[in-house]
Protein backbone atom coordinates (compact mmCIF):
# COMPACT_ATOMS: atom_id res chain seq x y z
CA UNK A 1 0.00 0.00 0.00
CA UNK A 2 1.13 3.52 -0.82
CA UNK A 3 -0.11 6.35 1.39
CA UNK A 4 0.23 9.89 0.02
CA UNK A 5 -0.09 12.66 2.62
CA UNK A 6 -0.20 16.21 1.37
CA UNK A 7 -1.53 19.60 2.41
CA UNK A 8 -0.34 23.10 3.10
CA UNK A 9 2.74 23.78 5.16
CA UNK A 10 2.26 23.27 8.92
CA UNK A 11 -0.80 21.00 8.65
CA UNK A 12 0.95 18.04 10.28
CA UNK A 13 1.91 15.86 7.33
CA UNK A 14 5.25 14.85 8.80
CA UNK A 15 3.77 14.19 12.25
CA UNK A 16 1.12 11.95 10.71
CA UNK A 17 3.69 10.16 8.53
CA UNK A 18 5.83 9.50 11.61
CA UNK A 19 2.84 8.09 13.51
CA UNK A 20 1.88 5.86 10.59
CA UNK A 21 5.47 4.63 10.43
CA UNK A 22 5.34 3.79 14.14
CA UNK A 23 1.95 2.07 13.88
CA UNK A 24 2.38 0.12 10.61
CA UNK A 25 6.19 0.04 10.25
CA UNK A 26 5.85 1.48 6.72
CA UNK A 27 8.83 3.59 5.70
CA UNK A 28 8.16 7.11 4.57
CA UNK A 29 9.69 9.46 2.06
CA UNK A 30 9.65 13.16 2.75
CA UNK A 31 9.39 15.03 -0.55
CA UNK A 32 11.14 17.92 1.22
CA UNK A 33 14.16 15.67 1.83
CA UNK A 34 14.18 14.68 -1.83
CA UNK A 35 13.91 18.38 -2.81
CA UNK A 36 16.81 19.44 -0.61
CA UNK A 37 18.96 16.49 -1.69
CA UNK A 38 18.51 17.40 -5.34
CA UNK A 39 19.11 21.11 -4.69
CA UNK A 40 22.14 20.66 -2.42
CA UNK A 41 23.75 18.10 -4.73
CA UNK A 42 23.42 20.45 -7.69
CA UNK A 43 21.15 18.05 -9.60
CA UNK A 44 18.79 20.98 -10.24
CA UNK A 45 19.16 24.73 -10.50
CA UNK A 46 15.80 25.18 -8.74
CA UNK A 47 15.81 26.70 -5.26
CA UNK A 48 13.61 26.06 -2.19
CA UNK A 49 11.54 29.12 -3.12
CA UNK A 50 10.69 27.85 -6.63
CA UNK A 51 7.48 26.13 -5.47
CA UNK A 52 5.60 26.45 -8.79
CA UNK A 53 8.40 24.71 -10.67
CA UNK A 54 9.28 22.25 -7.92
CA UNK A 55 5.90 20.47 -7.94
CA UNK A 56 6.11 19.13 -11.52
CA UNK A 57 9.84 18.47 -11.19
CA UNK A 58 9.57 16.50 -7.95
CA UNK A 59 6.29 14.78 -8.86
CA UNK A 60 7.95 13.39 -11.98
CA UNK A 61 10.36 11.54 -9.70
CA UNK A 62 7.95 10.69 -6.87
CA UNK A 63 5.33 9.12 -9.15
CA UNK A 64 7.98 6.73 -10.51
CA UNK A 65 9.08 5.84 -6.97
CA UNK A 66 5.44 5.03 -6.20
CA UNK A 67 5.12 2.82 -9.29
CA UNK A 68 8.32 0.99 -8.39
CA UNK A 69 7.14 0.37 -4.81
CA UNK A 70 3.80 -0.98 -6.06
CA UNK A 71 5.48 -3.22 -8.63
CA UNK A 72 7.67 -4.62 -5.85
CA UNK A 73 4.68 -5.04 -3.49
CA UNK A 74 6.22 -2.66 -0.97
CA UNK A 75 4.45 -0.32 1.42
CA UNK A 76 5.47 3.33 1.47
CA UNK A 77 4.27 6.60 2.91
CA UNK A 78 4.97 9.70 0.80
CA UNK A 79 4.52 13.08 2.47
CA UNK A 80 4.94 16.62 1.29
CA UNK A 81 3.39 19.63 -0.36
CA UNK A 82 4.67 18.82 -3.85
CA UNK A 83 1.80 16.56 -4.94
CA UNK A 84 -0.39 17.92 -7.74
CA UNK A 85 -4.15 17.78 -7.21
CA UNK A 86 -4.56 15.85 -10.45
CA UNK A 87 -2.13 13.20 -9.18
CA UNK A 88 -4.47 10.37 -10.22
CA UNK A 89 -3.76 11.12 -13.89
CA UNK A 90 -0.20 9.85 -13.32
CA UNK A 91 -1.38 6.27 -12.73
CA UNK A 92 -3.37 3.56 -14.45
CA UNK A 93 -6.13 1.82 -12.51
CA UNK A 94 -3.82 -1.08 -11.61
CA UNK A 95 -1.64 1.38 -9.65
CA UNK A 96 -4.50 3.46 -8.22
CA UNK A 97 -5.86 0.36 -6.46
CA UNK A 98 -2.78 0.43 -4.21
CA UNK A 99 -2.73 4.15 -3.40
CA UNK A 100 -4.46 5.96 -0.54
CA UNK A 101 -4.31 9.75 -0.75
CA UNK A 102 -5.17 12.26 1.95
CA UNK A 103 -4.81 16.04 1.92
CA UNK A 104 -4.70 17.58 5.40
CA UNK A 105 -6.70 20.81 5.53
CA UNK A 106 -7.19 23.10 8.49
CA UNK A 107 -10.31 25.26 8.63
CA UNK A 108 -10.07 29.05 8.93
CA UNK A 109 -11.55 28.84 12.42
CA UNK A 110 -9.08 26.18 13.50
CA UNK A 111 -6.13 28.24 12.27
CA UNK A 112 -7.43 31.43 13.91
CA UNK A 113 -8.00 29.69 17.25
CA UNK A 114 -4.78 27.66 17.23
CA UNK A 115 -2.23 29.62 15.20
CA UNK A 116 0.28 30.06 18.03
CA UNK A 117 0.00 26.37 18.91
CA UNK A 118 0.49 25.41 15.24
CA UNK A 119 3.68 27.49 15.14
CA UNK A 120 4.92 25.80 18.34
CA UNK A 121 4.70 22.38 16.68
CA UNK A 122 6.43 23.47 13.48
CA UNK A 123 9.60 21.61 14.51
CA UNK A 124 7.96 18.57 16.06
CA UNK A 125 9.68 16.11 13.68
CA UNK A 126 11.97 18.13 11.40
CA UNK A 127 13.82 21.35 12.15
CA UNK A 128 12.75 24.24 9.95
CA UNK A 129 15.55 26.61 9.09
CA UNK A 130 13.41 29.73 8.66
CA UNK A 131 9.72 29.98 9.45
CA UNK A 132 9.50 33.77 9.59
CA UNK A 133 7.29 34.09 6.51
CA UNK A 134 4.47 32.02 8.05
CA UNK A 135 1.46 34.16 8.89
CA UNK A 136 -2.06 33.35 9.97
CA UNK A 137 -3.42 34.93 6.79
CA UNK A 138 -1.12 33.06 4.44
CA UNK A 139 -1.89 29.79 6.19
CA UNK A 140 -5.63 30.39 5.89
CA UNK A 141 -5.28 31.30 2.20
CA UNK A 142 -3.26 28.16 1.45
CA UNK A 143 -5.71 25.86 3.25
CA UNK A 144 -8.74 27.48 1.59
CA UNK A 145 -7.06 27.04 -1.82
CA UNK A 146 -6.25 23.40 -1.07
CA UNK A 147 -9.83 22.73 0.06
CA UNK A 148 -11.17 24.18 -3.20
CA UNK A 149 -8.68 22.15 -5.25
CA UNK A 150 -9.56 18.93 -3.41
CA UNK A 151 -13.22 19.47 -4.22
CA UNK A 152 -12.44 20.34 -7.86
CA UNK A 153 -10.30 17.21 -8.38
CA UNK A 154 -12.33 14.92 -6.09
CA UNK A 155 -9.36 14.32 -3.79
CA UNK A 156 -9.80 12.73 -0.38
CA UNK A 157 -9.10 15.17 2.45
CA UNK A 158 -9.11 15.32 6.23
CA UNK A 159 -10.67 18.54 7.49
CA UNK A 160 -9.02 19.58 10.75
CA UNK A 161 -11.61 21.67 12.54
CA UNK A 162 -11.47 20.52 16.15
CA UNK A 163 -8.68 19.05 18.24
CA UNK A 164 -5.76 18.07 16.06
CA UNK A 165 -5.14 14.79 17.89
CA UNK A 166 -8.80 13.77 17.57
CA UNK A 167 -8.78 14.49 13.84
CA UNK A 168 -5.56 12.51 13.31
CA UNK A 169 -6.98 9.53 15.21
CA UNK A 170 -9.52 9.21 12.38
CA UNK A 171 -6.69 8.45 10.01
CA UNK A 172 -4.77 6.27 12.44
CA UNK A 173 -7.80 4.18 13.36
Amino acid sequence: MIIILTGASHTGKTVLAQRLLEKYQYPYLSIDHLKMGLIRSGQTSLTPSDDDMLTPYLWGIVKEIIKTAIENQQNLIIEGVYVPFDWQLSFSQKYLEHIHYCCLIMTKEYIRENFQEIKKFANAIEQRIDDSDLSEGSMIDENVKNFEMCKKYHCHYLLIKDKYEVELSRVLG
